[in-house]
């Protein structure tokens, strides 16, 4: 088809030539009028993508949200590389599904930089058309889980802050969206020991989801506010707000947090006095998270199993069960808590079989693992067992000094 033809008396020949040559671009109605000429989409003409091509990569893109949803992160990822992510022929809206879509499934897998790199991408994007304060509140969340889960905690406090304030100036309101970044500042909020910070969070997030009637984030929220009771010491609260968040859970079949809660359970029947039922509800939570494939989560049922036997005397059970869980966790930076409980726990295990030299490597390796994530409380723990190996050594002045340094710290840890 000629220049002229193609123009078909309602655009000159030069006019068409600068087209191809990229010296005018078309507005929207010349767009569809050369289309329907042209026999080929809109699109095709914008973006050199065909209507099948077009619809086979929305289809990997929901394919791979699908599984993200269902926590099938390898599976995501193999959608998306076929998709062709970076595409830059892409809409906007479809380049940022795929962006948070692969943000998410590296984050659950531990690959948390490149799951960063991804949202600086996102960030970028959505701050201009056809975006808003919502799309831009929800990067904005996604990269504060990222910082949490990397214990950079005051950064991830700002980020979900600016998600928030992101949303109160946007057109439309999504509460779900509210709820969820409420929770996971409420997160934040403890780590840093403001309690009263995590639970005004937690209770606006509450509200939120039961205006909603979203039966899965009200189960999200009871969780938190049970680990949140836990650790003010309000132990019978704490377990009746387990128990309400684990039917949540299963009713939704929902076998993940289902086990968690089982693992919440456990630690709260112990504090609760009963030594053999919280190991029946730990034993329980580390087959659940065998049998839905989280290793993270065995790890923590584990390692709280390791805790138990070592509060009664089992030593060389919470040993071999603390080794357990430390290799469960290998690699996992977004786990550094677990970690450094599991090395806790190892190093008091050792400590009561008077295998001493061993028992300050493992306690070294946890003051250091805490100390990573910034949490006063729990490094008060590791030198609180370090005075203890002092105390056996005979060097009192030592324990004296490490017992000193811990009780001028806040002492929230618990089990």
């Amino acid at each position: 088809m000629t220049q002229t033809k193609l123009g078909l008396g309602r655009f000159s020949k030069e006019y068409v030539s600068q087209i191809e040559r990229g010296r005018v671009r078309p507005g929207a109605a010349a767009l569809d009028w050369l289309a329907e000429r042209l026999e080929v989409s809109r699109r095709f003409l914008e973006h050199g993508i065909s209507a099948s091509e077009h619809e086979r990569t929305v289809g990997l893109i929901s394919r791979a949200e699908a599984a993200v949803a269902a926590r099938a992160f390898e599976e995501a990822l193999g959608c998306l590389e076929r998709a062709d992510p970076l595409s830059q022929a892409w809409e906007p809206d479809l380049a940022l599904r795929a962006l948070l879509a692969g943000a998410t499934a590296r984050s659950e897998l531990g690959s948390i930089k490149e799951a960063l790199a991804l949202l600086e991408q996102a960030r970028d994007l959505v701050e201009g058309d056809p975006f808003t304060e919502v799309d831009r509140a929800n990067v904005l969340f996604h990269m504060g889980q990222c910082r949490y889960r990397l214990s950079s905690i005051p950064t991830a406090v700002s980020l979900f802050t600016e998600a928030l304030d992101q949303m109160r100036h946007a057109d439309l309101i999504d509460d779900r969206l509210r709820s969820r970044i409420l929770r996971w500042r409420s997160r934040c909020h403890r780590r840093l020991n403001d309690w009263e910070a995590a639970r005004g969070d937690v209770e606006t997030a509450l509200e939120l989801s039961e205006l909603l009637d979203d039966r899965d984030a009200l189960a999200h929220g009871y969780f938190q506010a049970s680990i949140i009771a836990e650790r003010n010491g309000q132990w019978v609260l704490a377990r009746s707000h387990a128990e309400r968040a684990k039917t949540l859970y299963e009713e939704q079949d929902d076998r993940l947090n289902v086990g968690r809660l089982l693992n919440n359970l456990g630690g709260l029947t112990f504090l609760l006095g009963d030594a053999e039922k919280a190991a029946d509800l730990l034993r329980e939570a580390f087959a659940v998270a065998l049998e839905v494939g989280s290793k993270p989560d065995a790890a923590q049922a584990v390692s709280s199993l390791a805790q138990v036997h070592l509060r009664t005397g089992q030593v060389e059970l919470a040993e071999e069960q603390a080794q357990q869980a430390l290799s469960l966790l290998e690699g996992r930076v977004d786990f550094l808590d677990e970690q450094g409980n599991a090395q806790l726990v190892l190093g008091r295990a050792l400590l009561e079989q008077g295998r001493l030299d061993e028992a300050e490597q493992a306690l070294a390796a946890s003051e250091a693992t805490f100390e990573k994530l910034a949490s006063t409380s729990h490094r008060a723990a590791a030198w609180t067992a370090q005075a203890e190996l002092s105390i056996q050594r005979g060097d009192k002045e030592q324990a004296l000094g490490l017992y000193r340094r811990a009780a001028e710290t806040l002492q929230d840890f618990r089990f």
